[in-house]
């Protein structure tokens, strides 16, 4: 999760977020040295009295850097698209939840299973113990297995939300009577956060969401614990 004066990404806990990160230190590279360069010709322009008469009219150079920019727009532009084509890839899930919003909580169907589906809401200040976080803690996690492709469907029941979880580079919509899917696949145990990224009310940041990794027999012990309660 994040923490105070964190100035980068959280580490990425779903493949789709390594990707992501590398594609962000990619494009971060390519601006630094284009700044770089450009500080670089800004300074010899200002300090140097001398003017090259041959590069006043040079077709070469108007020619470099014109092309320069289309060639560095390319490499920036395919890795972001070769992204945005593995984020839109749905294959076939082992897992899938239904994500639900409302004003202000969410609501979780696990339609693999038979009347599985509970409400999320956050844990008041007076009621958090020792180790909670402060408005990002939930009475009911979202539990999913480590290593399993997990398909959310998302929408809402009134207003517009958005289910985002950082860590796993989820961030969609929920619109109502629209429905909208993601997939990601946790890559280790652990517990993830998140909260509604559009404004939904007087309450918009009191519906956080918490995703919990865990392994795969944790999991069918906690499914046969909530099919049973």
């Amino acid at each position: 999760m994040a923490h105070p004066a964190q100035l980068g990404f959280q580490d990425a806990a779903a493949p789709i977020m390594e990707e992501l990160l590398h594609l962000h230190d990619h494009a971060m590279m390519v601006v630094f040295l284009i700044s770089t360069f450009v500080l670089y010709t800004i300074t010899l322009l200002i300090t140097t009295t001398l003017t090259h008469t041959d590069t006043m009219n040079a077709q070469m150079v108007e020619t470099v850097w014109t092309i320069l920019p289309a060639v560095i727009l390319i490499l920036i532009a395919l890795p972001s698209l070769r992204v945005l084509y593995l984020m839109d890839e749905i294959s076939t899930p082992h897992l899938t939840i239904k994500a639900i919003g409302h004003q202000w909580y969410w609501t979780y169907e696990y339609t693999d299973y038979e009347n599985m589906a509970f409400d999320s809401y956050m844990v008041p200040t007076q009621d958090l113990t020792s180790g909670m976080l402060r408005l990002l803690e939930v009475d009911h996690h979202t539990v999913v297995p480590t290593d399993s492709p997990t398909r959310v469907l998302i929408t809402a029941e009134d207003v517009l939300h958005s289910w985002a979880v950082p860590a796993l580079g989820i961030k969609t919509d929920a619109i109502p009577g629209r429905l909208n899917q993601a997939m990601f696949t946790g890559s280790h145990p652990g517990l993830f956060f998140g909260q509604c990224s559009e404004i939904c009310g007087a309450n918009h940041s009191f519906m956080p969401i918490v995703v919990e990794t865990t392994s795969l027999n944790m999991f069918e012990s906690w499914s046969t614990t909530m099919l049973q309660s």
